[in-house]
């Protein structure tokens, strides 16, 4: 009886690690706090956060963004712990509580620090930031400033960057690690440059509205005895908004850029991969985080995205955004990150048939599918049983779900503590007969882009996602993302992809190719080297693109890909563009 009952404890436990979560699914799903500023919320209160820093401290990761009030952890990067913190000393009255926070790691100590133009600003730190244990290390800091970030080298000396500006360049300083007062005077480390890079133009098409591009979120990381300096631009709240990189052989330069912005995703459902920072995870890959744009409440409304990054065999950094907001493997082992980490579930019901219990002003059913997270849906109210269905058009491979809620009418402003949204869905073949897939009912979880990864693939062609309980305001979704594959032939290849770059303003062309039937979006890829095709962009249904992000210096390389329902066309040909 008793090696039954082992035998049997040991499948249990065989079973929960195959039960395990395999994937991920940008946004990434954290109990984003709400604005706490009055100005920032013109058209209704709403979550937001940006300017993410993620640090792997003693084989755990810890995430740090602006005005949340806290920070959290995770050991795999799926599940996020907050940990409730308010970083401000009574002082500091009037600040935003940690905008933009610097994390740095000295020995087996963590730093945190917030922007700050004024020197009574405190540095923390801590060796159990788990839990709320911190202390101050100095309560003065002679060179504040607006958006920090700190390095550590090899050598053990320790840096400063700052700056966030459409003025001035971003500045780096050696500090004194006791003391942390400066040991150099600051140096400039990189100013935009968008007279020669396209993608530093200020707008959401880089069309030189009328502010001059910004530049800001430092981030410093070193690969093989080279320095890659990171920066934020052209503005947090455009789709184009992208950390490019510049290369040098020193902390504080000089530094030599890299054409290509670095983490770049303007299309697609979730947008924007600027002001951010890289970790690695514990096999040693490297990982982008950085801020995701919907600004539609204000600007300022954001989200967080995480993304696979590298360094090539020539040492050039990259960020692998190709299908960046479908479901991607977490990290598990030592990989390489030019091959992607994308699971090949696709996207089943873009622009599918949507039927609903009510509709509150226009926010329209169809919105929930669009792939906008812009726009959504909105039921009349929050009650239990307002419920949302998806056609997938036929009977499909169903692998998981992504449900993005939006925020219509929320009550709540800053930190939300013990709040959770609860909800069920329902499957079915024929529409008629319904079966239970997910059931979140008693979830107590506060989960603003829930993902799902199911224990099983299901065949199925409808889904119903039914309300329980919102932690505040109507029952909105921006995005009802189902994902797996279907059972019919994957797209034909594209033809005629053309690229036209007149000698007027080489930091712009026009793609245009000739549409494939069966396809409902397709991936861009482009680079200035044939085999460095590092930026994608991802166009849903249309059939031409004007791109305005290229160094006018320099000969660039095309391909693209269709993309629908059953998966993925091979790519075009290359077109070399001078």
């Amino acid at each position: 009886m008793k090696k039954f009952l082992l035998f049997c404890l040991i499948l249990l436990w065989v079973m929960r690690i195959e039960a395990q979560q395999k994937t991920y699914c940008n946004p990434v799903n954290i109990d984003y706090g709400y604005t706490p500023i009055p100005n920032l919320s013109e058209w209704g209160l709403h979550r937001a956060t940006a300017d993410p820093v993620i640090v792997n401290y003693k084989g755990d990761y810890f995430l740090f963004s602006t005005n949340q009030w806290g920070y959290w952890w995770s050991d795999d990067l799926i599940k996020w712990n907050f940990i409730s913190r308010k970083f401000l000393r009574p002082w500091n009255e009037g600040y935003d509580e940690l905008c933009a926070p610097a994390v740095g790691i000295i020995g087996d100590t963590m730093l945190v620090f917030g922007s700050t133009y004024t020197s009574d600003f405190t540095i923390w730190m801590s060796t159990n930031p788990k839990v709320d244990d911190w202390k101050p290390l100095v309560d003065s800091l002679t060179i504040g400033g607006w958006d920090p970030a700190f390095f550590t080298d090899d050598n053990g000396r320790f840096y400063m960057y700052n700056g966030s500006s459409n003025r001035f360049p971003v500045y780096g300083v050696e500090l004194d690690r006791k003391t942390m007062q400066p040991l150099t005077g600051r140096s400039e480390m990189y100013l935009l440059e968008p007279y020669r890079y396209g993608w530093q133009r200020f707008g959401e098409n880089m069309d030189d509205t009328f502010l001059d591009p910004f530049i800001e979120g430092s981030w410093m990381t070193k690969h093989n005895g080279k320095y890659y300096f990171q920066y934020g631009a052209p503005g947090t709240e455009f789709s184009g908004y992208a950390d490019g990189v510049v290369v040098g052989d020193s902390p504080l330069g000089p530094f030599v850029p890299q054409s290509l912005p670095m983490s770049y995703k303007p299309g697609g459902f979730a947008r924007g991969a600027g002001h951010g920072s890289t970790f690695q995870d514990n096999w040693n890959n490297y990982w982008h985080v950085s801020t995701i744009a919907i600004s539609v409440k204000n600007n300022f409304e954001r989200r967080i995205g995480i993304w696979p990054t590298g360094f090539d065999d020539e040492g050039v950094m990259y960020c692998n955004t190709a299908f960046g907001d479908y479901p991607t493997y977490l990290p598990d082992g030592s990989e390489d990150h030019l091959k992607n980490r994308f699971t090949g579930w696709m996207l089943l019901n873009y622009n599918k048939p949507v039927t609903v219990s009510s509709t509150f002003g226009n926010y329209a059913a169809n919105n929930a599918v669009d792939e906008l997270i812009k726009t959504y849906w909105c039921a009349a109210t929050a009650n239990e049983n307002e419920w949302i269905q998806t056609d997938l058009g036929a009977v499909s491979t169903v692998r998981a779900i992504q449900i993005n809620y939006a925020d219509q009418d929320a009550e709540f402003k800053g930190k939300s503590l013990g709040v959770s949204h609860q909800y069920k869905i329902f499957e079915s073949k024929d529409g008629k007969k319904w079966n239970l897939l997910v059931d979140k009912s008693q979830n107590e979880t506060d989960v603003p882009h829930d993902y799902v990864e199911l224990d099983q693939a299901v065949e199925t062609r409808y889904l119903k996602l039914v309300n329980i309980h919102m932690p505040t305001g109507k029952f909105a979704i921006s995005g009802f993302r189902v994902f797996g594959n279907g059972n019919g032939e994957i797209p034909q290849a594209v033809d005629d992809l053309i690229v036209l770059r007149t000698e007027k303003d080489k930091r712009s062309a026009w793609l245009r190719w000739d549409p494939v039937d069966n396809a409902y979006a397709y991936n861009i890829y482009m680079g200035t080297e044939p085999d460095k095709l590092y930026n994608a962009i991802m166009v849903y249904n249309a059939n031409e693109y004007w791109l305005k992000s290229m160094d006018k210096e320099m000969t660039y390389y095309f391909t693209i890909e269709a993309i629908n329902e059953n998966g993925v066309s091979s790519r075009s040909q290359l077109l070399e563009v001078k």
